[in-house]
């Protein structure tokens, strides 16, 4: 593990505010201060909330059924996820971030870390490059954003948590322009488990250490803690004491498991229907697996009943089919998939779910070549799944599909809530009207 002493290295870490609420606030302004709340799959369960919505106590995972009466007397609005718009919107925001730095790290669908080192000049100090940031991404993409600044990633990563809670930061924080007096002073202020990579689990036995904030961790011996929690939390320590031990990842690591699975909108009898869902599950899957150049040796199906549900009879079940040859062909996976659910289906159950699951993923590059032309390899394969891709992203997802995956989908998920795909569809683009 190679790491750097303190002060040689700067990264920031740009996240945005209630992300899924405020991509959906940029085109639907009348939610501004107003209670929102976004829901799982089915519109099962709140997987995001605004301010106003944490301000009433909704706590995340909590069904929605069991907050239609907080909903009426507070006027909490309730969407659908809109997937597909929060990624689009993330992706410009990283277009932004990358005009800033040519090192970027995406952590996540909201979050990404910014190599600084060798850029001090190009601004007047970290907080107005920040500033900067932050306002940029308000004018072009629309959404607010936090800015923490730190001589390594878990710092930054800190420092953001202050900007974030402490309106004095003015949504920036920079903690290498504080003296060690004033980053004394935040630090025993903040418990233990905000530090990034200490869970409630390792917070708790910290806490029964004594070590319960962040200040006490930082200045907890190294070496005692390696000993006593391992060498990941003696990692930890030399981050908030500046000694960079994180590098950048600027490209993504290659998925080793893929798993596309949902919840049916309404429950499934038929084989038919299942293999709809299944074929479609699994184009999902082979979509990813050429976006990251890879093949896959075996694929998983399952599908279960719903275990909620006492009065209906219980079944799950799944099975492995290994491929004839390693594939990223959706014809061959799909063809795959259906023998496999061929096989566990039994007639009589109410199906609630299924899902697939790529196996033995290794890169497409580096795979032996066959003397003889096998179904889903070779040239005519690949250049049969280049011919799809594009016509899907030119017009469209699934706009040309496989006729295993079906038209319909009534058992499609519930989503009776969601909004317009406002920046990926031309059908769904939003209309101005002048009066």
């Amino acid at each position: 593990m190679e790491t750097k002493s303190a002060t040689t290295t700067l990264f920031a870490l740009v996240d945005v505010n209630n992300c899924y609420v405020s991509c959906e606030r940029v085109f639907n302004p009348s939610l501004e201060g107003k209670p929102v709340v976004i829901l799982s799959n089915n519109d099962g369960c709140v997987v995001a909330r605004s301010a106003e919505s944490k301000a009433l106590k909704v706590a995340m995972g909590e069904p929605w059924f069991k907050l239609k009466d907080l909903a009426k007397q507070h006027g909490i609005i309730a969407l659908s996820s809109n997937y597909t718009l929060y990624g689009d919107m993330s992706n410009r925001i990283m277009t932004v971030l990358r005009d800033y730095s040519p090192d970027v790290e995406v952590y996540s669908i909201d979050e990404s870390f910014l190599g600084l080192n060798g850029m001090n000049g190009l601004w007047e100090s970290p907080a107005a490059m920040g500033q900067s940031i932050r306002q940029r991404v308000r004018q072009w993409v629309g959404v607010p954003v936090c800015v923490g600044i730190g001589h390594s990633k878990t710092l930054a990563k800190l420092a953001n948590h202050i900007a974030k809670k402490r309106p004095l930061f003015d949504s920036v924080c920079d903690l290498t322009s504080m003296t060690p007096q004033d980053r004394d002073a935040i630090f025993s202020t903040i418990e233990v488990g905000e530090v990034w990579g200490v869970g409630r689990r390792l917070s708790e036995q910290l806490q029964s250490s004594g070590i319960d904030s962040v200040a006490r961790l930082r200045d907890a011996s190294p070496a005692w803690l390696r000993s006593r929690f391992g060498v990941v939390v003696e990692r930890t320590v030399n981050e908030l004491n500046g000694i960079s031990c994180l590098a950048l990842e600027e490209v993504a690591p290659a998925k080793k498991q893929i798993i596309a699975s949902r919840s049916f909108g309404q429950p499934v009898l038929t084989i038919d229907e299942l293999g709809e869902s299944v074929a479609t599950y699994m184009t999902r899957a082979a979509e990813k697996l050429r976006h990251q150049g890879s093949v896959c040796e075996a694929i998983q199906v399952f599908v279960q009943t719903n275990r909620f549900k006492a009065s209906d009879r219980q079944y799950s079940n799944g099975i492995v089919v290994p491929l004839p040859n390693a594939s990223c062909d959706t014809r061959l996976l799909i063809r795959a998939a259906l023998f496999g659910l061929e096989q566990i289906y039994r007639p009589g159950y109410y199906y609630k779910k299924a899902g697939v699951i790529l196996q033995g993923i290794s890169s497409a590059s580096v795979q032996q070549q066959s003397l003889f032309t096998t179904f889903g390899d070779g040239e005519k394969s690949e250049a049969m799944m280049l011919t799809l891709d594009g016509l899907n992203q030119r017009f469209g997802k699934g706009a040309v599909r496989l006729a295993a995956a079906g038209i319909h989908n009534d058992w499609a998920m519930k989503r009776e809530r969601k909004t317009p795909n406002y920046t990926t569809s031309w059908n769904e683009i939003p209309v101005a009207r002048a009066n």
